[in-house]
């Protein structure tokens, strides 16, 4: 059955997101966003756009207005953009594209508001995440926030300090429009490592258990073009060893920023299978970074 993306506006439609966040992050009732929230965002210019299969809700994407603080000197209206707040897919539907699809959607909202900026948070070590947000839309990244939630208690963070990359996506410049509509070449190690970068945390794995570990030093660019590696899997580190978990967290939470503090950006992600295992890279160029300190 074909999947259709339209807006929630009844209370039916917006209580059935309800059972989406639950079933995507294992949290009960009191955790997910509440009614009246998703109501008045509904009705007040924000995105809340549901994708169905049938009558059933199968994923959402929520968002509203805001102000990009990197120019706070300018006019709020000046600073207008879209903070997309949630984006959740039925587990059974994941893996198909249809987060990609929200995505378009919610583009095509904040389009016809005369919005250009949209920018949301996400886990710098989920590398499915990493690939839909970098490399198919197109954003960059040179903020990261730590611990920006606080203690999260679902199933998909829970243990660890909820750490963010806040990206931003011009929906309206020619690098969102080349990635949404052109074609490239798919991106390798080599076409990074033939232009000088050097992947600053390159992993090993252990003998015991199979896992990818950070290196024991962490290295900051010093070339206008760098490599970070991150696990391919996350989730299945945290299942088995939180502790190492723990250390990918602070490992790539002092690369990270530490680059954006000398000036790099993030401007893409690619994964690879090498010597027999899949291997996950961000792509860090110069451009200018910042780094927001959050201790909720």
């Amino acid at each position: 059955m074909p999947i259709t993306i339209r807006p929630l506006e009844t209370i039916d439609d917006l209580h059935a997101i309800k059972e989406v966040e639950k079933a995507v992050w294992a949290i009960d009732d009191a955790d997910t966003v509440p009614l009246h929230v998703l109501t008045t965002v509904a009705h007040n210019g924000g995105c809340v756009l549901g994708a169905f299969e049938g009558d059933r809700l199968v994923g959402f994407v929520f968002g509203f207005i805001g102000a990009d603080e990197s120019a706070p000197d300018r006019p709020a209206l000046a600073r207008l953009k879209h903070c997309s707040h949630i984006l959740g897919v039925l587990p059974e539907y994941q893996g198909a594209g249809l987060g990609y699809q929200l995505k378009l959607a919610q583009r095509d909202f904040v389009l016809k508001q005369g919005i250009r900026l949209v920018t949301w948070t996400y886990d710098p070590l989920e590398s499915r995440n990493a690939r839909l947000n970098i490399a198919k839309l197109g954003a960059v990244c040179r903020t990261y926030r730590l611990n920006v939630y606080g203690d999260m208690p679902d199933k998909l963070n829970a243990g660890l300090p909820s750490d963010r990359l806040q990206v931003d996506w011009w929906v309206t410049s020619a690098r969102v429009k080349e990635r949404l509509f052109g074609r490239r070449a798919a991106l390798v190690l080599e076409s990074f490592t033939s232009a000088g970068a050097e992947i600053l945390n390159p992993t090993q794995i252990a003998p015991d258990d199979g896992l990818p570990r950070p290196p024991q030093q962490v290295r900051l660019p010093s070339e206008t073009f760098a490599l970070v590696e991150i696990p391919h899997s996350f989730q299945a580190i945290k299942m088995q060893d939180m502790t190492l978990a723990r250390e990918w967290r602070l490992t790539t939470r002092a690369i990270f920023t530490g680059a954006f503090e000398h000036g790099y950006l993030i401007t893409d992600f690619f994964s690879e299978v090498l010597e027999g295992r899949r291997r996950s890279f961000y792509a860090l160029s110069q451009g200018g970074g910042r780094v927001e300190l959050s201790e909720n």
